[in-house]
């Protein structure tokens, strides 16, 4: 598989290194330095840039017919209008707030439990996010997918950051510590208990991992999916 890389940072790097090791090739390396270039060369594309380019990028890769998968948050005001893109140029398209297989199967932990508590309304609901002190947004684009799933199931209905002012927003701590690959937790709290889910990343290979993996199912494929179609967890 010959696959582009969108974004040539820590992450594009871990990622090349997974793909090189599963067979496949890289084909085009992009950076913030890169002007102009071809993607069409390319079997599947992995964004992992900035927020201010990633809509240009995966676009695209929609109007020169290359899947992409993309990893890069803080774009999303703009995702309605790439997948109509996507949609008119008969693409293939897998957006993922993280890709770690890990987390994605939190994501369902998350979503269940919080089905479960609906009804429980003595216990407060918090989380927290930990990442690295170059992660450009807050809160993480993985604790809004959490925070979005507990808010469909409960009273709550919005997410506020570092600090609530109402009872029915999801309150989200924010940390920048450096060298963390990204930390998750949820807790539920009353008078006689917590209850508390949390998943840790002790690196960036389970992030990369899941985005080969992802590219791996997308090639050939047209539509819109998640990585909930990858894994077969619909």
């Amino acid at each position: 598989m010959k696959i582009a890389l969108l974004g040539y940072g820590r992450m594009g790097k871990t990622i090349e290194q997974i793909a090189l090791q599963r067979g496949h090739k890289i084909v085009l390396k992009v950076d913030e330095n890169t002007g102009d270039y071809n993607i069409s060369d390319a079997d599947v594309a992995i964004d992992f840039s900035i927020p201010t380019v990633a809509f240009n990028n995966i676009t695209n890769c929609f109007k020169n017919k290359v899947p992409v998968v993309c990893g890069t948050t803080g774009w999303l005001d703009k995702f309605d209008e790439a997948i109509d893109i996507c949609n008119k140029n008969k693409g293939a398209f897998i957006y993922a707030s993280n890709f770690s297989l890990g987390v994605n199967i939190f994501f369902e932990l998350n979503d269940y439990l919080a089905k479960m508590m609906k009804n429980l309304d003595q216990y407060n609901i918090s989380m927290e996010e930990i990442h690295h002190t170059k992660k450009l947004d807050a809160p993480s684009g993985t604790a809004i997918t959490l925070a979005e799933d507990i808010i469909k199931h409960t009273s709550k209905n919005k997410w506020a950051l570092d600090v609530t002012t109402s009872e029915n927003e999801l309150p989200i701590v924010a940390k920048r510590i450096p060298e963390v690959p990204g930390t998750h937790s949820v807790k539920y709290e009353s008078e006689v208990d917590s209850i508390d889910i949390k998943h840790t990343a002790h690196n960036r290979q389970g992030f990369a991992l899941g985005a080969v993996v992802a590219a791996e199912w997308l090639v050939d494929k047209t539509g819109i999916f998640t990585m909930k179609d990858v894994l077969g967890l619909e």
